[in-house]
């Protein structure tokens, strides 16, 4: 071998293109398989419905405008935060934002970026709630204008419908009905909301039966539960004062 050819072997051997692999989140699991939930696991037996409609209502909005919000999570994902859009498309989430944008891609407007700046997992039904009212409330494009303005179950489904889901078919008689639904059962009007009343719930950390508005740090998920109209609901979601507190 030549000098000049050995020089050159040299060269690319030190030029060659060196993977760089980041490091994961570690709160970013991959979405559990509920056939491996435990079946009395407090967010086994957890309502997200309930738990988004009181986490906006929270945040300020009507329960009429928080009903418009749930009624179309409804029709994207049931609310299921590791919902996958049918047939392998891009939806994922409660919102079944777009894998390629708002899912992991769009600058400064993602749920993956959002999640690791949190510290958190984008599978979580918390962190994507968190991250709708941040898109709503960082990009006034999303219709949160459009939204506090609305004082009918049906103009509040239509403001998020069109300006944050920005779907193409969407089916407004669905969303319309499933908003009214979610009022019926768990605004103040319905009966369904929260209070001192209202049936109990399982706790498969404890292995017993627990009053109504009963807290419990869950052992599944080290993550706190309240027992709400026989239902777990996200405690932090939930105005109403504990009735016993229960940490592991």
């Amino acid at each position: 071998m030549t000098r000049y050819a050995f020089v050159l072997l040299l060269f690319a051997s030190c030029t060659q293109s060196v993977d760089i692999i980041e490091p994961d989140n570690p709160a970013d699991i991959d979405p559990p398989d509920p056939s491996t939930m435990a079946p009395t696991s407090e967010a086994a037996l957890s309502n997200a419905e309930q738990t988004a409609f009181n986490y906006f209502v929270t945040k300020g909005l009507t329960e009429v405008q928080a009903a418009g919000i749930v009624g179309n999570l409804i029709q994207e994902s049931n609310v299921i935060p590791t919902s996958v859009e049918f047939g392998g498309g891009p939806g994922r989430g409660i919102a079944q934002w777009s894998v390629g944008g708002r899912w992991d891609s769009s600058h400064n407007d993602n749920v993956t970026s959002y999640s690791n700046q949190q510290g958190v997992s984008r599978w979580a039904l918390s962190t994507q709630l968190d991250f709708i009212w941040y898109e709503l409330t960082s990009f006034s494009g999303y219709g949160l204008a459009s939204l506090k303005a609305s004082t009918s179950v049906t103009s509040a489904t239509v403001a998020f419908m069109a300006k944050f889901e920005i779907c193409g078919t969407c089916n407004q008689t669905g969303r319309v009905s499933y908003a009214n639904q979610v009022l019926a059962a768990y605004g103040t009007g319905g009966g369904g909301g929260g209070g001192g009343g209202g049936s109990g719930c399982f706790s498969g950390t404890l292995n017993m039966q627990m009053p109504a508005n009963a807290c419990v740090q869950s052992k599944y998920d080290h993550l706190w539960y309240q027992c709400s109209n026989g239902s777990w609901v996200d405690r932090w979601s939930d105005p109403t004062a504990c009735n016993g507190v229960h940490a592991l």
